[in-house]
């Protein structure tokens, strides 16, 4: 059974709501907007990837990885699934016997990932559903392991999400997000900043023909919580044993909780 414990009409938190990038919207403004950026990106979204990372977002999702350990025997959802880079990791390390979903908001975003998974060989070792990580179609406490990687940022109501990914969640489940940070050294930050600004913009003009969702991405990546911040709001969502990992100085972070 589904049982929503909460919706963001009764929660008080969930600051970034009413943001999209440095924008001011109605929460429901922004989950139309969000869906339109990755409607526009999602044919470009891993080359993108590999231009502005320079590559680097596969070693930290190979480190993801590496954390989750994973095991045959448990059911992986990974949400903001898309494309399916987490979930192929996770099959090659298990095997095809192990559940693993996917579910994302975007339907053009699954589309590229079945896409995929039919030229690897994978095309009947997931499930595919359309869902908002802060209303998942997913029954309580069947999931093992929650992962997410870089989509929180993208949601309109993270607080609201956090507690869902504890609904779904099993007593002893683990929960990881792959997200992009704070630098955490300045001289480094303000480089950081600069690239940012000047080169990821151009380059989605360039390689995808979209400035504007590049930019968006930029902006929304500035208005996610900070590692210490998001550390206390999955604390106070009810994660237990809360942590995080920075990837280049900061650039990313894993954060990781577990369900009791």
């Amino acid at each position: 059974m589904i049982m929503q414990k909460q919706t963001p009409e009764n929660t008080p938190d969930n600051p970034e709501k009413e943001w999209f990038g440095d924008t001011q919207v109605t929460p429901t403004q922004k989950t139309q907007l969000v869906r339109g950026v990755f409607d526009s990106v999602a044919e470009k979204y891993d080359l993108m990837n590999d231009i502005m990372s320079f590559g680097v977002h596969r070693l930290w999702k190979n480190h993801l990885i590496r954390m989750i350990r994973p095991r045959a025997e448990l059911h992986y959802l990974d949400v903001a699934g898309g494309t399916g880079d987490i979930a192929t990791r996770i099959r090659k390390k298990t095997g095809p016997n192990a559940q693993i979903t996917l579910c994302d908001l975007d339907e053009q975003m699954l589309r590229v990932g079945r896409d995929r998974s039919i030229d690897q060989g994978m095309m009947n070792d997931f499930s595919w559903i359309t869902g908002n990580a802060e209303y998942l179609p997913i029954p309580d406490n069947s999931v093992d392991v929650y992962t997410i990687a870089f989509g929180l940022r993208n949601v309109t109501h993270i607080d609201t999400a956090l507690t869902e990914a504890i609904r779904v969640l099993k007593p002893g489940g683990r929960f990881f997000c792959l997200e992009f940070s704070q630098v955490q050294d300045a001289a480094l930050d303000r480089l950081y900043q600069l690239y940012s600004d000047i080169f990821i913009p151009n380059v989605g003009q360039m390689v995808a023909g979209d400035r504007d969702s590049y930019q968006y991405l930029v902006e929304s990546i500035r208005k996610f919580p900070k590692q210490k911040e998001l550390k206390s709001r999955m604390e106070k969502a009810g994660f237990k044993s809360v942590d995080y990992t920075n990837l280049s100085f900061g650039t990313a972070a894993i954060h990781k909780g577990f369900v009791v």
